[in-house]
């Protein structure tokens, strides 16, 4: 029998805060357990912050490993854990510790979505792995299956819930009727949101993690700049009504879909039917579905934030990571060998739910259906049945909601249409547009 090795992996942390400090808890109290699952000994051996005392309030951290040299702590371990986040200092402490020998493990899905096929490229180089399972649904095994079970099969397209915060405000909005405003301001107490929630609810944050998506399930460099976002700022309580109304809901996605157009990567909030599985992901939960040519549908689904529940899915990258230490080997890299083209936004179509607010008189649908049909979009559905909560000082008249479901169009000319409507005299307010999954 070959002779165990002894020595300790040496993790270094870079970042103590919510899921740093989670992810510190885990290796230190389950250190025997991690220990025997690797076949050798654990160690975390620095933790790098920006003020050593906050991280007195955790007993489980050793104050004599606490730094602010972050530098010492990257290029002195087997394994840097890296969860700083941003993407500058962050991109310069990968690439340090890559360049010293270390593999890498990181939720940080801004660094991946902007610089991820140059830290890949250098990890392969150095013969060092990067693994990143929390930078995309939190604690849910996403990534990897990605990665890895289904390499052999070709996925087609993906979409999901990825963000924990749109999805509360967006849930709390429909089973309460609030406005979006008050439900953001909750939302804060509770801590669910920042207190810059901009990254959250204008989709920035979701749109990170569907350059990852794209890139690991396609093969190719998608980055941050490819991506469309859309947030979920401008959706009301009138549009929830009017969604439930039709027995559907809106939720805000991440959409990757590789076709004969090219690839495309879009974040925008879609109504969807009731009856769709991602339809009962409720709070703060995430869920991806998965569309492969071979195993056809699959849908993964889990806490997609919070310190514990990403900082399982860190210290799950830590154990492959010191597994592959272990043993002698890496794991398999990440092949970004297509250049697929990316898919020009005519190419993407869609039915649309159109809601403009108008004076309430005789000529104002038949005006509107003429600029629709004088675009070539075609209608398939109206209503007006919707009371607004809005007024126009301008009018003293009535003002209704009329709702237009089209059949599918491309993006460009749809909202060309509604720009054309919006000059009409009788259309007032801020129109609503949601793409409608089928």
């Amino acid at each position: 029998m070959a002779e165990l090795n002894e020595t300790p992996i040496r993790v270094g942390l870079l970042g103590a805060g919510t899921v740093g400090s989670q992810t510190a808890r885990l290796i230190v109290e389950q250190k025997d357990e991690l220990s025997a699952r690797i076949g050798r000994p654990i160690e975390l051996t620095g933790v790098a912050c920006l003020d050593p005392k906050e991280t007195e309030k955790f007993p489980w951290i050793d104050q004599s490993i606490v730094t602010t040299d972050t530098m010492s702590v990257a290029t002195n371990s087997d394994i840097v854990i890296e969860l700083i986040g941003g993407t500058t200092v962050a991109r310069k402490f990968v690439l340090a510790a890559i360049e010293s020998g270390a593999s890498v493990v990181t939720a940080n899905k801004a660094l991946l979505a902007k610089y991820g096929p140059e830290i890949y490229a250098a990890a392969e180089a150095k013969g060092v792995d990067i693994y990143f399972e929390a930078a995309v649904g939190g604690a849910i095994p996403f990534l990897r299956p990605l990665r890895e079970s289904l390499v052999g099969d070709k996925v087609t397209s993906m979409l999901g819930i990825v963000n924990g915060t749109t999805n509360y405000i967006l849930d709390e909005m429909t089973t309460k009727g609030l406005q979006f405003d008050d439900v953001l301001k909750d939302a804060q107490a509770k801590g669910y949101a920042e207190a810059d929630p901009t990254g959250d609810i204008e989709g920035y944050d979701a749109a990170n993690k569907a350059a990852i998506m794209a890139t690991l399930g396609f093969h190719t460099s998608v980055t941050i700049d490819d991506v469309s976002v859309e947030g979920i700022t401008k959706i009301t309580a009138d549009d929830i009504a009017a969604a439930t109304a039709e027995g559907k809901v809106i939720k805000l996605l991440a959409v990757v879909e590789n076709s004969e157009a090219g690839v495309s990567a879009r974040v925008y909030p879609a109504l969807i039917p009731e009856s769709h599985p991602l339809a009962s992901v409720h709070g703060s939960f995430n869920a991806v579905f998965v569309k492969a040519e071979a195993a056809d549908d699959l849908m993964f689904y889990g806490r997609g934030a919070g310190g514990a529940p990403t900082a399982s899915a860190v210290v799950g990258d830590v154990v492959t990571e010191a597994r592959h230490i272990a043993a002698g080997c890496t794991g398999p890299s990440i092949p970004l060998y297509k250049n697929l083209k990316k898919a020009p936004i005519e190419a993407s179509r869609a039915a649309f739910a159109v809601r403009f607010l108008i004076h309430d008189k005789p000529g104002v649908l038949a005006a509107i259906a003429a600029e629709f049909a004088k675009n070539g979009v075609s209608i398939n559905g109206v209503n007006q049945d919707l009371k607004p909560t809005m007024t126009d000082p301008g009018y003293d008249g009535e003002i209704q909601q009329l709702r237009l479901v089209t059949h599918l169009t491309d993006e460009v000319t749809l909202r060309q249409t509604v720009e054309a409507v919006q000059q009409l005299d009788f259309v007032t307010g801020e129109p609503s547009i949601l793409r409608v999954l089928d």
